[in-house]
């Protein structure tokens, strides 16, 4: 059993790694380092693929993080709490993928895991949301 945590956490610590140089450097960068290939793409849920331009993770977490700037106190919070909502569903719908179409079990219970831990967060911002700012999210 101790080997199988192992194996989830290791996993689950390379995923976020590779999403935190994704997001820090870029989809071509690191797909580039992991598999020697350019401009690929990432399928996204919708069967798009996810390419180097205006609907590229990088291009979407730029325009996320450039909806902070300047902001500060209750702005800054309310958009931070909106878009990590939104950064949250999405983590929860690649896991849902996940659970339909990886091989490995520890890819399906740290996917698992994933869709607990981020609807568990994301009821917890939108009761901030709705007590703080009286905002409702569907």
């Amino acid at each position: 059993m101790q080997n199988k945590n192992n194996v989830a956490l290791l996993v689950g610590v390379g995923f976020v790694g590779i999403l935190i140089g994704w997001l820090m450097f870029g989809q071509t960068k690191v797909q580039e380092a992991l598999w020697g290939t350019r401009g690929v793409g990432h399928m996204m849920p919708d069967n798009s693929m996810m390419k180097g331009d205006k609907n590229s993770m990088a291009s979407m977490m730029h325009m996320m993080n450039a909806g902070l700037e300047g902001k500060t106190g209750d702005a800054f919070d309310q958009e931070f709490i909106e878009e990590m909502i939104v950064h949250h569903q999405g983590a929860i719908d690649m896991a849902r993928l996940a659970l339909t179409n990886a091989k490995h079990k520890e890819i399906k219970d740290l996917a698992t895991a994933i869709i607990s831990a981020q609807n568990d967060e994301i009821a917890q911002m939108k009761t901030w949301l709705k007590g703080w700012y009286n905002v409702e999210v569907k």
